[in-house]
C-alpha cells in the first residue's frame, strides 16, 4: 500500500521512451543530471502558457539538443525566432558553453494528450470553475476525438472545502496493468487561493502509442480476417469452418403454355 510507481517509468522500453538521452559516469553524470533539471525548470517557467507537453534532452559530446513538444509552436518560436535565440543562449550557459539546438514538435490534437488535458483542467480550477464541470468536459472532449478511455483525478481542497479530498471520473477502458496498451500519463498542479490542487490524467490513446504499438482492437480484427481467409488458427483459438454447401435440386424449366385458338 502506498508504494506507487510512476506510470511513465513503469512503461519504459515497452511503450514509452526516455526523456533524457545521454550517457555519463562519475561527476559528469551528476553535473548532467542537475543541468537537465535546471533546463526543464527554466523552460516550464518561461513557456508556462505555450501548452508545453514534453521536453526531450539529448547530449552528444559538445552538443545539446532540446526537443519541445507543444501545441502552440508560434508562442515558442516568437517573432522571427527571437525566443529560440534567447532560450538557446540561456541553456548554453547552463550546460557550460556547449552548442545548443532547439527543435519544435507540434502536437496536432492537444485534447488527447494527457499532460495538456491535466494542464487544461488545472487552468480552469484556477479560474474558479467547478471541478466537476471541468473534469466532465475534458473527459467528453477526449472521448469524442477517438480516445478509448480516460481517467481524471483531482485532489486537494476542492471547492474551497476545509478538509482536502480526492475525486475522479473515468470513462471507457483504462487498463493500467496491460503494458501493450498505450496509456499516456500527465500531472499538473493548480495554484488556487485555497492551496495547491493536484490533477492526474490517465489517457488510453487507442489508435497508436508513442512507438506505434498496435492496440488490441486492431490485433483482434487482423486475427479475425486471417481466420476468415482460412489461415491456421493460433494457440487457444478455434478454427473457423466454412459453411457446408446446401444441396440444391435441379428444377426443370417451365414448359411454355400454348393457348388453343
Amino acid at each position: 500500500m502506498g508504494q506507487k510507481v510512476n506510470p511513465i517509468g513503469f512503461r519504459l522500453a515497452v511503450s514509452k521512451d526516455w526523456r533524457s538521452k545521454w550517457f555519463a559516469t562519475g561527476k559528469e553524470f551528476s553535473d548532467s543530471l542537475h543541468s537537465d533539471i535546471a533546463i526543464r525548470n527554466y523552460l516550464k517557467e518561461k513557456l508556462n502558457g505555450a501548452a508545453l507537453s514534453k521536453i526531450v534532452i539529448e547530449r552528444a559530446w559538445n552538443q545539446v539538443r532540446v526537443t519541445l513538444h507543444t501545441a502552440r509552436p508560434g508562442l515558442v518560436i516568437g517573432r522571427k525566432g527571437q525566443e529560440i535565440e534567447v532560450m538557446s543562449q540561456k541553456i548554453s550557459e547552463m550546460c557550460g558553453g556547449k552548442q545548443v539546438k532547439i527543435d519544435i514538435f507540434e502536437i496536432k490534437q492537444p485534447e488527447i494528450d494527457a499532460q495538456l488535458v491535466a494542464e487544461g483542467v488545472a487552468v480552469q480550477l484556477e479560474r474558479r470553475i467547478s471541478f466537476r464541470r471541468a473534469m466532465k468536459r475534458s473527459v467528453q472532449t477526449a472521448m469524442d476525438l477517438g480516445a478509448d478511455g480516460i481517467r481524471i483525478r483531482v485532489a486537494g481542497r476542492l471547492g474551497g472545502a476545509d478538509i482536502a479530498r480526492a475525486e475522479w471520473y473515468r470513462q471507457g477502458k483504462v487498463p493500467l496493468q496491460t503494458l501493450r496498451i498505450p496509456i499516456d500519463y500527465g500531472f499538473y498542479e493548480a495554484k488556487t487561493v485555497y492551496g495547491i490542487i493536484g490533477v492526474k490524467v490517465w489517457l488510453n490513446r487507442g489508435n497508436a502509442g508513442e512507438n506505434g504499438v498496435a492496440p488490441p482492437r486492431r490485433e483482434r480484427r487482423e486475427r479475425r480476417d486471417r481466420d476468415d481467409r482460412g489461415g491456421p488458427p493460433r494457440r487457444g483459438e478455434r478454427a473457423v469452418r466454412a459453411p457446408r454447401p446446401e444441396a440444391t435440386a435441379e428444377v426443370a424449366p417451365e414448359a411454355e403454355v400454348v393457348s388453343a385458338a
